[in-house]
């Protein structure tokens, strides 16, 4: 491997040294051409190197990559050359006596995957996990062993960039105004992420994009950019499907699968699961509270056992329907059925000011919930005549139902009492969407697109909290109500992208979104409507360096409306002297955003640089305060969402993957970024008492996630990952750093049909989000950890379809909203 290594070094010194030697030497050039395809698949193989000398003169050296349709083109002197195709885990090909007196194409070559032994190392050709692009990061889960077994959660928290805490909240390089799409949609499931992390299978992914910075195409929501969640479709020729069986500790019982079923006319598929599972966690909140003067008053000790039981259930079925040549209609229909039991248990020790034990208090929790959600979908996509000539029309309708019940009992042991109370929480969500996407080429390389997008939902959610006297229930007015969320969003956008030399292109947009948005309180008649519309203009350049390197500016204009648990007052009480409470009164945050970016690659090395800019107004922030007492005069915290004044955010974001050998594979990403925020805010609390805090504050920031693949003996791949996020200041305390490690081994059995594979999520048991709060009355420090380690045994078998399968006779998927626009970065 040593020599290979040095062999390839030398290749590139003598690239680099001799061909301004050579162009010198014969100033009559010709231009060689040609197209590289894998042999299996017939699909175009993107940055393949092209080693190009000249077999008469050994000082002239030429060369190029391939593009994204496996095409290469660049200029050598006449002369008969030996040519070297080369990409890492295929065959190299080698062609001697290409004669070249003008311009000549050598037509198409297929490279052929590369198995082989090397020192008793079974090598295999294996596509990259991770695909980095200028613009975005395109994570393939399909052989990821890491999250077999696992959640949505456990799969977006291995994407460079990405960061899923302890609770759910899905932050984009540390920004939590980030939008999740669902197959390109905002479903139901979408408007609750932090549920959805929790539901959705890892099995159910196909592969996740990350969008930090999106064109008018896409929606404006999201100020930090989109992540989009591809659900499994089947797109393989033929009879074909994989069936996959997961055992874990703690409990956690899985089968899943797909089918897929096409021919010339149609493409049917199908993916199924079940989900038979336990997670295992704790909060813990360390509260000392002060008197006006500054004197501690007490110590109250608060530890949550946190357990949940759950089962789901998930059917999505496909069809794409060609009826002709250049027209398709596809429809879908996703369902899903989820249940929850969570007997949890509240403990609580009150200390004196002297932290000598008084009493404690322990809250019996038993939770009942259920969510059960329905998609359908439809689309038609005309191709034109003129390649990417279309128009694609689609429809989206979804209803979503939850319930979530709970029942309590709070003992006293120091006045030997007891009182019980329960809430009932039922949820109805109802969805439709409409998208149409024009695109029409211009010229040699000009690309105009426009389109319209319409989202109309409804969400009603009803509490009641009950309180038990004489064994009946009251309810309690003071905390039930009705909650109506109404939003229709109608756009228009219109974008075009040209080439203004070979190496430079760019494009502009603009996006105009029109919002109408009710947020009423129906039992306290309190009606809120909001109705606002902006213009959403977006710019991109991006400069070819040399055909390995790329270089681009962009801006975009963002927004982020606030829905689901930001706006409902009521949550649950669990604990009654720490709880969320939403904010209906919250106003959309506006964000401007500007990248430089820079993507350089070689051969084994893909380097990614992002430097980025974020400016919005009316930011969210999390405040916590204490907001009155309980009956025995425990100070309630409450901790709710706030429009702040304006917040800067500046950071670097590096992502490398790097494959020093066929046998191993590393991928890295570090984020750095600053946050500096600016504004006061006053509250008034239970008591009637109005409070101003200023909440300036400068912060930095970073984390930091790397995960290494290495194929051992005997077809064995080992991978690990590690990440580790950095403590930082916020305006009323700090967030202490974490660390944290994922381990998994696989081996392919039964002649490659089939994979056993062994994960450990969190092998440490350390992931969880710990931070400190400063208040003029309390001091606490709290810890959330939702799922502690998680051991899985996993066996995949695969009928008709290769490990390696890249999707042959794929069509573009015009759900994902990116199918035809021009690939600036």
């Amino acid at each position: 491997m040593e020599k290979l290594k040095t062999k390839n070094f030398l290749l590139v010194l003598f690239v680099c040294i001799f061909s301004l030697t050579a162009f010198a030497q014969n100033s009559k050039k010709s231009t060689l051409t040609g197209t590289v395809i894998e042999a299996s698949t017939n699909q175009p193989l993107e940055f393949a190197s092209i080693f190009a000398q000249n077999e008469q003169n050994k000082n002239i050296i030429s060369g190029g990559m391939t593009n994204e349709k496996g095409k290469f083109s660049f200029d050598v002197p006449s002369g008969n050359y030996y040519l070297k195709i080369e990409f890492l885990g295929f065959k190299t090909i080698e062609l001697h006596n290409v004669q070249v007196q003008k311009d000549t194409n050598i037509g198409i070559q297929k490279v052929h995957d590369d198995t082989q032994m090397l020192e008793g190392v079974v090598i295999v050709a294996e596509k990259s996990e991770v695909d980095i692009k200028l613009d975005k990061k395109i994570y393939s889960i399909g052989q990821d062993m890491l999250v077999k077994g696992g959640t949505a959660g456990d799969v977006l928290d291995n994407v460079p960039s990405i960061s899923v805490d302890s609770e759910g909240a899905v932050s984009l390089r540390g920004n939590e105004n980030v939008k999740v799409l669902i197959d390109g949609k905002p479903t139901g499931l979408a408007s609750n992420i932090a549920e959805a992390m929790r539901i959705l299978s890892a099995e159910s992914i196909d592969k996740v994009e990350v969008i930090t910075n999106p064109s008018a195409r896409y929606e404006a929501e999201g100020g930090a950019g989109i992540i989009n969640i591809v659900l499994n479709k089947g797109k393989a020729a033929g009879i074909n499907g994989n069936i996959t069986a997961t055992a874990g500790v703690p409990k956690n019982y899985e089968l899943s699968g797909n089918f897929n079923l096409r021919s010339e006319n149609f493409n049917f598929y199908t993916t199924l699961g079940y989900r038979d599972g336990k997670t295992e966690g704790y909060s813990r909140n360390n509260n000392q509270y002060f008197d006006q003067a500054g004197n501690t008053t007490q110590f109250i000790d608060e530890y949550k056992d946190n357990q949940r039981y759950r089962q789901g259930y998930n059917a999505l079925f496909g069809l794409d329907y060609y009826i002709t040549p250049s027209f398709t209609w596809s429809n879908s229909v996703n369902a899903r059925r989820n249940t929850s039991d969570a007997p949890n248990t509240v403990s609580y020790q009150y200390y004196n000011s002297d932290r000598e034990f008084i009493y404690d208090r322990n809250r019996f929790e038993s939770r009942n919930s259920s969510r059960n959600s329905v998609e359908y979908t439809t689309s038609f996509e005309k191709k034109f005549k003129k390649p990417d000539h279309i128009l694609t029309i689609e429809g989206t309708i979804s209803q979503d139902k939850s319930t979530d019940d709970a029942h309590i009992n709070d003992v006293n042991n120091h006045l030997n009492t007891s009182s019980y109370e329960k809430n009932n929480s039922k949820d109805d969500y109802l969805e439709g969407l409409i998208k149409v996407d024009y695109t029409l080429p211009i010229g040699e390389s000009g690309h105009f697109e426009a389109g319209y997008f319409g989202n109309f939902k409804k969400t009603n959610n009803a509490y009641d909290f009950y309180n038990q006297l004489n064994n009946q229930w009251i309810n309690n007015p003071n905390i039930s109500n009705t909650l109506e969320y109404k939003e229709n969003v109608n756009a228009l956008y219109a974008q075009y992208g040209n080439k203004i030399t070979e190496r430079i292109n760019y494009m502009v947009g603009l996006r105009w979104e029109d919002s109408n948005i009710d947020v009423n309180q129906l039992r306290s008649n309190d009606y809120n409507n909001k109705k606002y519309n902006d213009f959403f203009p977006s710019a991109f350049i991006n400069y070819e360096i040399t055909k390995s390197s790329s270089l681009s500016v962009s801006y975009s204009k963002r927004i982020m409306r606030p829905r689901g648990r930001f706006l409902n007052p009521f949550s649950n009480y669990t604990s009654n002297i720490n709880y969320f409470q939403g904010n209906p009164n919250l106003d959309p945050a506006k964000t401007s955003a500007f990248d430089l970016g820079f993507t350089q690659r070689w051969t084994g090395l893909t380097l990614s640089a992002s430097a980025y800019f974020n400016q919005t107004d009316d930011t969210f922030e999390f405040v916590r305060q204490i907001a009155g007492t309980t009956d025995d005069g425990t100070p309630i915290t409450v901790s709710s969402p706030i429009n702040l004044s304006t917040e800067y955010r500046y950071g670097l974001d590096l992502t490398a993957n790097y494959t020093p050998f066929k046998w191993w594979r590393i991928n890295g990403n570090f984020n750095f970024y600053r946050t500096e925020t600016r504004g006061d805010y006053t509250f008034t609390d239970l008591n009637g008492d109005n409070h101003t805090q200023n909440f300036d504050n400068n912060t930095f920031a970073w984390f930091t996630r790397i995960s290494s693949k290495i194929t051992l003996p005997y077809k064995i791949d080992w991978t690990m990952n590690g990440m580790y996020r950095a403590p930082y200041n916020k305006a009323q305390g700090k967030v202490i750093g974490n660390l944290s490690a994922n381990l998994a081994l696989s081996k392919d059995i039964l002649k490659d049909k089939a994979t056993v594979s062994f994960n450990v999520s969190d092998i440490f048991n350390s992931r969880k989000r710990e931070m400190e709060t400063n208040l003029a009355q309390s001091f606490s420090h709290s810890e959330m950890q939702w799922r502690g380690r998680q051991i899985n045994l996993s066996f995949t078998y695969r009928f008709n379809q290769n490990k390696n399968d890249r999707q042959k006779g794929k069509r573009p998927n015009t759900s994902n909203g990116d199918s035809s626009e021009m690939e600036m970065m």
